[in-house]
């Protein structure tokens, strides 16, 4: 197996880190869990709260991630909310999965797994049947990419943006990276990024601790976004998965190693 003892950097949050270290191990690569990112609550849940007591009134309720459907389904119980808006799009079937996980039904999931993809799909529901405006929730992180909401705005839809949640730095990734780059013998040979976040928050880490990373360390990025993210940052991603998915981005390592 071509991942055979490769040791692999994975940095997305811990909770959701388990599926591709779980892929990583059943191909004999040693997956390192260092977290560059966890999920807080947002600074407030004013936007969201007015949101779930107004939710009757949506046409469309919109997930841009796993962590998106969770916060809300949380803050849902919260308020002991059982009704929902009748259809719901997400950005890609991990989303999928999340939203079928609380018990409800997916009714739009676009071609390619990415904001300017869904807001594609969605310009066609700007409106409802008799013409007026659709009233869309939006469901995401606290400092999300704008495409969406502009797209969906400039085809004349009522929107509404609700924070559910938010991305910090873990205070322990610090100290973890340091011990982790402070010999050869430890550094990793790959590092995955399955986010703009996660991409960010390690170059930020490693600057702060005046870390250099050693040259020949592949990095692998799970989609468009995310390698544009590392570009702006100044690394060049040696893998880019076919679509944004974890089976994908493993599929990916493996033809890279191959």
């Amino acid at each position: 197996m071509p991942l055979t003892n490769l040791r692999v950097l994975i940095t997305r949050t811990r909770h959701q880190a388990s599926t591709l270290a779980a892929e990583l191990e059943a191909r004999g690569a040693h997956p390192i869990l260092v977290p560059t990112i966890e999920i807080a609550p947002p600074n407030s849940f004013s936007a969201l709260d007015a949101a779930l007591a107004a939710i009757r009134s949506y046409d469309w309720l919109i997930f841009t991630s796993a962590n998106a459907v969770e916060a809300f389904h949380r803050r849902a119980q919260f308020h002991h909310l059982t009704a929902i808006p009748r259809r719901i799009a997400v950005i890609g079937p991990a989303t999928a999965r999340a939203v079928e996980a609380i018990g409800l039904q997916v009714d739009l999931i676009p071609p390619r797994y990415i904001a300017e993809s869904l807001a594609e799909a969605l310009l066609s529901q700007a409106h409802t049947q008799d013409g007026t405006p659709a009233n869309i929730l939006l469901v995401r992180a606290e400092q999300a990419r704008d495409i969406l909401p502009e797209t969906l705005i400039a085809a004349g839809a009522n929107l509404t943006i609700a924070d559910a949640y938010r991305n910090q730095v873990p205070p322990e990734a610090a100290p973890t990276l340091k011990a982790l780059f402070a010999t050869s013998e430890t550094h990793p040979q790959a590092i995955t990024f399955t986010s703009a976040s996660t991409a960010t928050n390690l170059f930020n880490l490693l600057e702060a601790a005046d870390i250099t990373l050693p040259p020949g360390i592949v990095l692998a990025s799970i989609g468009p976004i995310t390698s544009h993210i590392l570009r702006e940052l100044g690394y060049n991603p040696d893998i880019e998965a076919a679509e944004p998915t974890i089976p994908s981005l493993v599929a990916a390592l493996e033809a890279h190693f191959a």
